[in-house]
């Protein structure tokens, strides 16, 4: 597998590419954001690893341009560090977030935890539901709406599949988290909160403004079939 590491500190990426050759993946490193991007396009890449201030053209930004072609993760690495900055980071279509210091150990669990897809899709059916208007597919890690594809990152794919293989449940979030993101999860539980945001407004249409996930207030969330 190989890895984008975006990163335009050249000492930060020399560490993060060691570490993860390390690790038995391949590496190829970008310095400003339209680098990035050129390279994404033309290689097959199966990781990015992200910082945010980049030059030429910002870490969010490519991951928005990213996320409209792509499902392949993306890890933000960078110095901002606030609650806002993490939510911004991920509405732009991140996987997952991690903050300047860093360790390269915890860093190399995160990217193991997003490159599980083949032992994640063996335990996620096929199938659908919306009446057949919606298909879950877990060999590409698609979510397909009437038929087309809709531009989700892995972990709204594993949170949606989720919450749909048992529509009847209201799931809390740290059910969510534990089900659909893995004990390896370190973030936020609000995150899921945001995850769900996101969901909602690409599956969202006229009548089903919510993309078929209903809020239980006080509890968490649950797949709303119904018309």
């Amino acid at each position: 597998m190989k890895i984008l590491i975006v990163e335009d500190e050249a000492s930060i990426a020399e560490v993060v590419s060691a570490y993860a050759k390390r690790e038995g993946y391949e590496t190829v490193c970008a310095q400003d954001g339209l680098s990035a991007l050129e390279i994404f396009f033309h290689d097959d890449i199966d990781l990015v690893i992200l910082d945010l201030m980049l030059p030429k053209l910002n870490g969010e930004e490519v991951c928005r341009r990213i996320r409209e072609k792509s499902s392949v993760p993306v890890i933000m690495l960078t110095a901002k560090s606030s609650e806002s900055d993490v939510v911004a980071g991920l509405d732009s279509g991140a996987n997952d977030y991690v903050s300047k210091p860093f360790s390269p150990r915890v860093l190399m669990a995160r990217v193991r935890a997003q490159l599980r897809p083949r032992e994640t899709r063996d335990n996620i059916a096929s199938g659908v539901c919306a009446d057949g208007r919606i298909e879950i597919d877990p060999e590409r890690v698609e979510i397909r709406k009437d038929g087309v594809p809709v531009p989700v990152t892995k972990s709204e794919f594993l949170i949606f599949s989720t919450l749909v293989s048992r529509p009847i449940r209201t799931w809390s979030r740290e059910e969510i988290i534990r089900s659909a993101l893995g004990d390896d999860y370190d973030g936020f539980d609000r995150t899921i909160d945001t995850y769900i945001k996101n969901l909602r407004k690409k599956l969202a249409e006229p009548g089903h403004e919510n993309g078929w996930i209903k809020t239980i207030y006080g509890f968490g969330y649950r797949f709303d079939d119904e018309k």
